[in-house]
C-alpha cells in the first residue's frame, strides 16, 4: 500500500491522517460513491477542502485510499478464509466472513465494494482501477487456492477453481446487498449454511 503523503516541513496538519481516512471509509461503505459530496467528506472528516487535497489528492484518490483500507480491515476475512484446511472450509469461512463484515455492529451494512461497483460508470479511472484489482485480486487468491485442493485431491479432478472462486465471490455480493436492504446475520448465515451445502454437493 501507498504510504501516507506528508505535508511539506515546517507545516504539520494538525490532523490525524488515519482517522481521518477511517471516517473517509465509513462515509463511502454507508452511501457509495456518488452518494457524497466533498463536503460530506470533509463534514465528516473533521478537515477543511484544502486539507483533504493537500493529505489524500481528490475524491477519488481519497475513495481508492479508503478501499484499500477497507480491504486490509473489514474485508480482510477474504484472506483469513484462504487459510482454512479444506476447500469446503475455505468456501464456509470467507462466506461467513462476507455476513459478518457486511453485519457489523457500528458498522454501515453492506460492502463497501460492492457499493463502488454500483458507481463504477461515474468514476475516475484510478478508482476503476482499484474495484477492479481488488476484484481480481481476490478472485486470483481463491482460484488458486482452489487449484491447490484439486492439485493436492480435497477437490475432485474436473473441478473448475475459476468457477468456484466466481459463485462465492457472487453469492457474497449478494449476501452484501440483502445486507444493506436490511437482511440480519441470522437470515444471511442460514443462506451460507445452503449454499455451501450445495457448493460440495455440486463437487
Amino acid at each position: 500500500m501507498e504510504g501516507i503523503r506528508r505535508a511539506p516541513v515546517g507545516r504539520p496538519r494538525g490532523f490525524d491522517t488515519e482517522e481521518a481516512l477511517e471516517r473517509a471509509m465509513v462515509v463511502f461503505w454507508e452511501h457509495g460513491y456518488d452518494g457524497v459530496s466533498l463536503t460530506d467528506l470533509t463534514r465528516a472528516m473533521g478537515i477543511t477542502k484544502t486539507s483533504l487535497y493537500a493529505a489524500f489528492g481528490n475524491k477519488e484518490e481519497l475513495f481508492r485510499r479508503a478501499l484499500e483500507r477497507y480491504a486490509e480491515g473489514p474485508a480482510s476475512y477474504s484472506s483469513r478464509a484462504l487459510e482454512e484446511p479444506t476447500a469446503r472450509e475455505v468456501a464456509e469461512a470467507y462466506l461467513t466472513g462476507s455476513v459478518n463484515a457486511s453485519t457489523q455492529h457500528g458498522c454501515p451494512a453492506g460492502c463497501l465494494g460492492v457499493q463502488g461497483f454500483l458507481a463504477i460508470g461515474h468514476l475516475g479511472q484510478s478508482a476503476r482501477d482499484a474495484l477492479n484489482a481488488w476484484r481480481d485480486a481476490n478472485r486470483s487468491r481463491l482460484r488458486g487456492r482452489f487449484q491447490r485442493a484439486v492439485d493436492e485431491g480435497d477437490l475432485r479432478s474436473g473441478a473448475d477453481p475459476d468457477e468456484l472462486a466466481g459463485y462465492l465471490m457472487t453469492m457474497a455480493n449478494g449476501i452484501a446487498v440483502q445486507a444493506a436492504c436490511g437482511a440480519g446475520r441470522g437470515e444471511l448465515q442460514k443462506l451460507v449454511d445452503t449454499a455451501v451445502q450445495h457448493w460440495t454437493l455440486a463437487l
